[in-house]
């Protein structure tokens, strides 16, 4: 069995199953997916999130603001993370963290965010789903200074091995995604190489970022295989072992998680 350790199922493209969610889902479900983990970005989707966890034995979500999602002016309110972490089904925080390449002049504001949803994590001891993107030092400061005593995860890794390693310091997991598969991402297959098995995750953030052969299109959560069996013969380890391993890892970080 696979997990999609990171999607977006409220946005996905649905043209390639009739705009059925429940087709894109037992698309998944045919090729050997069974759990999905659906990401909340920002106050307006987690209602959507969790009614999807809801509705599906085999989907749960997390609640968090993405800090490209942040209004200009505010960060979220503790409270208002604290209330949404207690709902049904949500297994996680996040996705949350820092994105300096679209929008370095909102550093600030975005490390506050974190510095909150880390407050938040500690004090449920729910996992983090972190995103940075060139914010290394950054990043890394601030889950050096929460000191949290649970795992989180940095999901849809494209960093170094240095910071790589860092991360799995402080008992985080790494997440790979389509990326990983790309022509112009040699960098990040050698980073892939070095994942320690126990602390590796698979995942599609679908509806973006789809694998060779399918880039360019959009993402399914169908398409982990993809990701995996990519994985699976870069490391030299076979499918089924990877799966296994990534499934099982998956259910360590997030043990909320509905196993079946």
């Amino acid at each position: 069995m696979l997990v999609d350790s990171h999607c977006h199922l409220d946005r996905l493209e649905l043209g390639a199953h009739d705009g059925s969610l429940d087709r894109a889902l037992a698309a998944a479900r045919e090729r050997g997916v069974g759990h999905f983990l659906c990401i909340g970005v920002s106050a307006d989707n987690a209602d959507a999130v969790c009614e999807l966890a809801a509705r599906h034995e085999d989907v749960d979500c997390s609640v968090g603001i993405h800090p490209l999602d942040l209004e200009a002016d505010a960060a979220p309110s503790l409270d208002w993370l604290l209330e949404q972490l207690a709902r049904p089904h949500v297994v996680a925080i996040g996705e949350t963290g820092l994105d300096y390449h679209y929008e370095p002049q909102a550093a600030e504001r975005q490390q506050t965010s974190f510095r909150l949803h880390l407050e938040a994590a500690r004090r449920t001891a729910k996992p983090v789903i972190v995103h940075t993107r060139e914010a290394r030092q950054d990043t890394l400061a601030l889950l050096r200074e929460a000191d949290l005593p649970q795992a989180g995860v940095l999901h849809c890794f494209t960093e170094d091995w240095a910071m790589a390693r860092a991360a799995l310091d402080l008992g985080f997991y790494i997440s790979l995604s389509g990326i990983v598969t790309f022509r112009n991402a040699e960098a990040l297959r050698e980073v892939a190489k070095k994942i320690p098995a126990d602390r590796l995750l698979v995942e599609t953030d679908s509806p973006y970022l789809a694998p060779v052969p399918h880039r360019g299109k959009p993402n399914l959560p169908e398409y982990v295989r993809e990701v995996a069996e990519f994985l699976a013969e870069l490391r030299g380890e076979p499918f089924e072992a990877l799966a296994e391993r990534t499934t099982d890892n998956f259910y360590r970080l997030f043990p909320l998680a509905r196993r079946r």
